[in-house]
């Protein structure tokens, strides 16, 4: 049962239908961000250090929130309270990412001056959140915000694993210090989850441990998806976000009830880009060796077919 709604003023504003972006890693979640950041009356933020502590304890030990209960909703909601304020002082804590969703300058070593806030105060009627692995603190989301709008991207685990591939930061996670399996099992932040798999691991090629948290991320979705009704949690497809990006932000604007920006979302993929070899659809053919491809259908191909990804056949 979800706790009873609980009054958060911020700035003056009641805090109603708070909105998450949820989403694996590279799933594309950034993008419906920006389209919520950009958008008139909504204040998102992403990676606040308060609100990374916790919902880093929650998805890494999950027994944290489910032995805390509602206390564990409790904490959520305050380092939301914190995030949420808009201050210069407050907004010098955000990374670049979040300014840089807003279009904004991302702040460089050696500025004097604290970065001015990405909104007004008197101008926002929404408070949103997208900071990375926030799907793994869903169920605690929803019990601290009994009437929050949830948005969870989709996308093709093949591209997926191709861009952790290219990430350092992504890549950290799997050193040995940090792999907490032999404490935490199953894990769903590593996406492990048999005996066979956790033997495995140490030994597990990188494309092979990307994929098992690709895996782990859509099947936690699936949950979500079943537990949740309707009105509170949409899903939206990564390919349709490249190839129908006003579509999509019209289909999000009748979910959140209010304008979402069609503009940011519009032109995401131009030839000659930095990023239009990362944002490209089934851009693995290119990126993923024969091995890796085969390594990573082998791990996640039942959930590929399963959400209408037809698979290579190099296996």
């Amino acid at each position: 049962m979800r706790s009873t709604p609980h009054i958060l003023v911020i700035n003056g504003t009641k805090v109603r239908r708070p909105v998450f972006v949820l989403g694996a890693p590279h799933s594309g979640a950034d993008l419906v961000a920006r389209a919520v950041k950009r958008s008139a009356g909504f204040h998102l933020t992403v990676g606040r250090p308060g609100v990374l502590r916790v919902t880093y304890a929650f998805a890494r030990r999950p027994s944290i929130a489910e032995e805390r209960g509602r206390g564990a909703a409790r904490v959520l909601r305050d380092a939301f309270a914190e995030a949420w304020q808009i201050s210069a002082r407050g907004c010098a804590e955000c990374p670049n990412e979040c300014r840089e969703l807003s279009g904004l300058r991302p702040s460089r070593p050696g500025d004097d001056d604290l970065p001015g806030p990405c909104t007004e105060p008197r101008g926002v009627s929404r408070f949103a959140d997208a900071s990375p692995d926030l799907l793994y603190s869903a169920d605690v989301l929803l019990d601290a915000f009994p009437d929050a709008q949830l948005l969870q991207v989709i996308r093709d685990g093949r591209d997926v694993v191709a861009d952790m591939l290219d990430d350092e930061r992504c890549l950290a996670w799997f050193r040995p210090g940090l792999a907490n399996l032999d404490e935490v099992f199953p894990n769903p932040f590593f996406g492990v989850e048999d005996v066979l798999e956790r033997d495995r691991w140490p030994r597990a090629a990188m494309a092979v441990r990307c994929a098992l948290r690709w895996r782990g991320s859509v099947r936690l979705s699936a949950r979500l998806r079943a537990q949740t009704p309707g009105e509170q949690l949409m899903t939206v497809r990564y390919e349709d976000l490249i190839s129908r990006p006003r579509k999509v932000a019209d289909t999000v604007s009748r979910y959140l009830g209010t304008p979402i920006s069609k503009v940011a979302l519009s032109g995401l993929v131009r030839p000659g880009d930095r990023e239009a070899g990362e944002r490209q659809v089934g851009g693995w053919r290119d990126r993923l060796t024969t091995r890796q491809l085969i390594q990573v259908e082998k791990v996640a191909g039942p959930e590929l077919r399963r959400l209408g990804y037809d698979l290579s056949g190099a296996s």
